[in-house]
């Protein structure tokens, strides 16, 4: 095929080259980018087979694309992309990357469920063709001993029954099928099965499910596995008495779907009749293209609405979309968070800087970088009182921590002055142990900065 190429290239026929591209089977060569842009600006015709090849490749590079960046964090933006592609033309192109990048990436399985548990409520048809084509695969790997295969297969059909993609029928069968002949491989595989789609099962069938850990409890007891896959049973049994705390159904970042929403299919493993259609994984020439894609765009816009029609809509109503904005800003009451839990946050940040820093230059470094809230600096007073008290005996670390506060602003002699007042009102209330500290703190920044005598008042009742 190279040397074919070579000598087309060699006779300066470019059209003839462009052709052996498009249509060898592999779906050509790599094509260099401009190249492709120079093929693609060539072709004007929307319904000839050429243009169709190219599209076809721009669409599986896409839908691989995007199925290979998705993760728990950009599911809901990755989800839209995925629906402005045509799936419908590209389903088979989809169920083929998602079931290869699985395979790749065993533990981003709960997302790729996610995202084809979304695609199912709009697209019923390639959620019923992916769950064909992992039940066939199943099938076929498990006649094979194919135990890589299998965990691949059976991982993202347990996920795909949590997301009620899948009825909980097929994952036991799948159950029955490990555990009527156990060997150490199907009882693995099993028990990492059981570990996906257990907490589901134990909802929505719990006698089944009961059933099922009889026999692996059967197994046990007939002690015919290896040691490692007997600890795996008993693993599985702790698993299930902490009831699958690690071990979620669904996630929440990923429980992207209303239970009444999704479209659950019935498939079997024991069906005859299952098709995966394995040639919508080619290009095949499409008499009704643009027709097609007309369709395929209006469902998009059903799907992800109309932002144009919207734009238009809201440019011609904007005069009275203003004013109604406005009165229902007028309207709009005002939340105010009385739980205190802003002040308590600071607190917190305040003591653990306090306790963790070296000296009092690095505390009131890192204090003042924390942005107390205005009206909130005598929080700030409270707490360094306050871990002063609870010293055993004083440190001149707090009393010189408050004198660099109190140089920088007036309002800082202000909010301790206040503070040792309160403390001074409401000394009976302090343990015998706290008062020295109590005593010695506001004697110190008294001497040093010249505070009024008020202050001294906490030393003298301790004397």
């Amino acid at each position: 095929m190279t040397s074919e190429v070579g000598t087309i290239a060699r006779g300066n026929r470019p059209n003839e080259v462009d052709a052996l591209m498009l249509t060898t089977r592999t779906g050509g060569a790599y094509i260099p980018p401009h190249r492709l842009r120079q093929m693609q600006q060539s072709i004007t015709d929307n319904s000839s087979e050429a243009y169709q090849r190219i599209t076809w490749e721009a669409l599986k590079k896409s839908i691989n694309g995007l199925i290979n960046k998705v993760n728990t964090s950009n599911v809901k933006m990755i989800i839209p992309e995925l629906f402005g592609e045509n799936l419908i033309r590209g389903r088979g192109l989809y169920c083929r990357s998602m079931m290869k990048a699985q395979t790749a990436s065993l533990p981003f399985t709960p997302v790729y469920a996610a995202v084809t548990a979304v695609v199912n409520t709009k697209l019923p048809a390639v959620g019923a063709l992916l769950l064909t084509r992992l039940v066939v695969q199943f099938r076929r790997a498990f006649r094979r001993n194919d135990k890589t295969s299998c965990l691949a297969t059976t991982t993202f059909i347990a996920h795909l029954t949590n997301q009620l993609v899948a009825h909980e029928i097929l994952a036991l069968q799948i159950l029955a099928l490990l555990l009527e002949r156990p060997t150490d491989d199907s009882v693995e595989i099993a028990v990492g099965f059981m570990r996906e789609v257990g907490a589901h099962l134990a909802n929505v069938s719990p006698k089944a499910n009961n059933a099922i850990y009889e026999r692996f409890r059967a197994v046990l007891h007939e002690g015919e596995i290896d040691k490692r896959i007997q600890y795996m049973i008993e693993v599985l049994f702790q698993v299930r008495k902490d009831k699958y705390k690690d071990n979620p159904a669904v996630i929440k970042e990923l429980d992207l779907v209303e239970e009444e929403d999704q479209i659950t299919h019935n498939i079997s493993l024991d069906d005859d009749d299952l098709d995966t259609e394995d040639m919508l994984n080619i290009f095949k020439y499409d008499p009704d293209y643009t027709e097609n894609e007309e369709k395929y765009n209006a469902i998009k816009s059903e799907i992800l609405g109309d932002d144009e029609s919207e734009d238009e809509s809201g440019s011609s109503g904007s005069g009275e979309s203003e004013s109604e904005e406005e009165s229902d800003e007028e309207e709009e009451l005002k939340v105010v968070d009385e739980t205190n839990a802003d002040i308590i946050e600071l607190r917190r940040k305040i003591y653990l800087t306090v306790m963790s820093s070296v000296n009092f230059e690095e505390a009131c470094h890192k204090l003042m970088k924390l942005h107390v809230p205005e009206g909130h600096e005598i929080e700030l007073c409270n707490m360094v009182i306050e871990c002063c008290s609870q010293e055993r005996t004083y440190l001149k670390y707090y009393g010189l921590m408050a004198e660099r506060f109190c140089k920088l602003n007036r309002t800082w002699v202000d909010n301790f002055v206040h503070c040792f007042e309160e403390v001074y009102n409401t000394i009976h209330r302090y343990e015998t142990n706290r008062l020295p500290c109590l005593a010695c703190f506001p004697k110190t920044i008294q001497r040093t900065l010249g505070l009024p005598s008020t202050i001294g008042q906490v030393s003298v009742l301790v004397r």
